[in-house]
């Protein structure tokens, strides 16, 4: 990979001016940073290293490295396995990230849209990326990225590859008209290992379902719905894969795989869940146009430097940490603070600061309101630098 943009959290950000004095803090401490855990599943990006990320809260998604998948054998009925793999292969780039603060790395996988690089892949893929680098799995080409937006809430984003030219779009299908049996062949980047994709053959198990990721330490969630749940083996690294059918057409965004069951043979089926590729593309049409909603950021990630915990009960979100020299410590914020209100939209959780956070962009100036014992407030203005990805 080539060499890091430079840490964010290490500019200068602009000066800030207290607008109150800050409550104390009912007292200090750091909560040492956790991965976020999928309730039930496992998280389609391999990382190989935690990192701290956040320019609020945030962690990245850490799995193990999978072995060398083996070579895809005989598919479902009616699909050939091999034509597939050898139409939707080329139309696939393999995704490195460098993460944040620690210096971590992670591996996904992402759709060519275009031959001049525009790439879909899932939004944890790049969060927390400080650079972003893919490999087009083509022709080995490598290219530097980068993120034109993304939808936490979807968990879609968009990439730019630099200098691309000549790729290999991939041809997307019609996921309204997906049915359970179809076969289906999953493809991506699994083991984070390079190289070729791998192939997973399988069928639609399920359509509709829905998978809940929840993070150990900050207690944020996020919920994917309409999703297409596959007996394929997707695996960690598949992230922003493709699902296509028979016919070669990506019916949807590798994203999720999750446990087996038994059968009375003895074989252990796999199973994974895909983002419908209809949905998928409608946010990457809307990213691409730079059209920015509240789902859809587009642009550099304002970066607070600190990380928070849900305060409970709708209190707030509490701050666990915080990043030397960043904006939040710049302005006197500590541990154990409650943020409760960002320009004076109310701030209940975790969750809801991370969301309230995806509208703003490095530069803005923020009122960042804070309660402390006795529940105690006072409101100072940060102004946020750029940080890593979401």
């Amino acid at each position: 990979m080539d060499g890091p943009l430079g840490a964010p959290w290490a500019r200068h950000s602009r000066p800030v001016a207290v607008a109150a004095p800050l409550p104390a803090a009912p007292g200090a401490g750091e909560a040492a940073p956790r991965r976020r855990r999928w309730h039930g599943l496992g998280i389609a990006a391999v990382v190989v290293l935690l990192a701290v990320l956040a320019g609020v809260a945030v962690e990245h998604y850490r799995s193990p490295a999978a072995p060398p998948p083996a070579p895809a054998s005989a598919g479902p009925a009616g699909i050939d396995v091999a034509a597939v793999a050898a139409k939707v292969g080329p139309s696939l780039v393999n995704i490195e990230v460098k993460l944040g603060l620690d210096g971590g790395g992670a591996a996904g996988t992402g759709i060519v849209l275009s031959a001049d690089g525009l790439v879909l892949t899932n939004n944890h893929v790049v969060e927390g990326a400080v650079e972003v680098r893919a490999v087009d799995a083509g022709r080995g080409r490598p290219y530097p990225a980068a993120v034109l937006g993304y939808d936490r809430s979807h968990d879609i984003a968009v990439l730019k590859l630099d200098g691309a030219s000549g790729m290999t779009p991939a041809q997307l299908g019609d996921s309204a008209k997906v049915l359970v049996g179809a076969g289906v062949v999953g493809l991506g980047n699994a083991g984070g290992l390079g190289g070729k994709p791998v192939v997973s053959p399988g069928r639609v198990t399920a359509l509709g379902q829905s998978i809940t990721a929840s993070d150990e330490t900050t207690g944020a969630t996020e919920t994917l719905t309409g999703l297409i749940q596959v007996d394929a083996d997707i695996r960690s690294g598949d992230s922003g894969g493709s699902l296509a059918d028979s016919q070669g057409r990506v019916i949807g965004v590798d994203t999720a795989s999750g446990a087996g069951y038994q059968f009375d043979e003895g074989q252990r089926p796999h199973e994974g869940y895909a983002i419908p590729i209809n949905q998928a593309a409608a946010i990457a049409a809307e990213i691409v146009a730079g059209r920015a909603s509240s789902t859809v950021h587009i642009g550099p990630s304002a970066f607070l430097g600190l990380t928070v915990v849900d305060g409970g009960n709708g209190s707030g979100a509490l701050i666990k940490s915080l990043v030397a020299g960043g904006p939040a410590a710049k302005i006197g914020l500590k541990p154990d603070l409650l943020v409760v209100a960002i320009d004076g939209q109310p701030v209940g959780s975790a969750t809801a600061l991370i969301t309230i956070m995806d509208t703003h962009h490095p530069g803005d100036q923020l009122k960042v309101t804070v309660a402390g014992g006795g529940g105690r407030q006072a409101t100072a203005t940060v102004v946020p630098d750029r940080g890593p990805v979401g």
